[in-house]
């Protein structure tokens, strides 16, 4: 099975979560961070799912997968630990479905992540070997730590005011390539953030004052 690698919107969509465990509660958390509308379908609730519930963070049924349960739903993903259920509520999902350890029964398969600020890395060998996944996960964390995001964040803001300063279309094009520039990715993982913003502040500021020195 081949899969087209896609990044979800799902600000304020309705997603279900079919199973109220360990794995279910890992989703959740995930979805939750994607800003979607939860609602979770168990007999029973991990001690997690029960505090997310108690803020109000997710709605809660309490009860079995019924008939009907997916109308209207973006997405839902299977996690019981019955093979049987998972397979009728794949069966039953109109839109998006990704079922835990049978994802042929799904549409979609989740990918391992690295997340770092506004970096996002999704690692997928689809389906064929998840523990190769999360091993090349762990190697991407390490070459990408928490400094990385923060600067990613920074060159946001320095990104809207090169476009709106440098009126240069040529030299605003090659500023803004210089940010994802060998050099300066070499100055932030041996000397860190403070060091590459001062270096990209350096050179924003030497094409400004170029600027207004004609």
């Amino acid at each position: 099975m081949k899969y087209y690698p896609a990044y979800l919107d799902l600000n304020e969509k309705k997603v279900m979560v079919i199973g109220g465990g360990k794995v279910a509660e890992r989703k959740v958390r995930l979805l939750l961070k994607a800003g979607a509308v939860v609602t979770i379908i168990s007999p029973e609730l991990s001690p997690g799912l029960h505090k997310l519930q108690d803020s109000g963070l997710v709605r809660y049924k309490a009860r079995p997968y019924r008939r009907g349960d997916l109308t209207g739903v973006f997405l839902v993903i299977a996690c019981t630990s019955s093979k049987e259920v998972n397979a009728r509520v794949a069966a039953a999902a109109e839109n998006l479905i990704n079922v835990i350890d049978d994802p042929a029964l799904g549409n979609f398969i989740v990918p391992s992540v690295v997340k770092k600020g506004p970096l996002t890395v999704a690692v997928s060998t689809e389906g064929a070997s998840p523990a190769v996944s999360k091993a090349i996960r762990k190697e991407i964390e390490l070459m990408y730590d928490a400094e990385f995001g923060q600067f990613l964040k920074f060159t946001a803001g320095l990104r809207q005011e090169a476009v709106e300063q440098i009126t240069d279309r040529k030299q605003r094009e090659r500023f803004l390539k210089s940010l994802a520039s060998a050099g300066l990715l070499k100055i932030l993982k041996t000397q860190g953030v403070l060091a590459a913003e001062t270096h990209v502040l350096d050179k924003l500021n030497g094409i400004l004052n170029k600027k207004g020195a004609r």
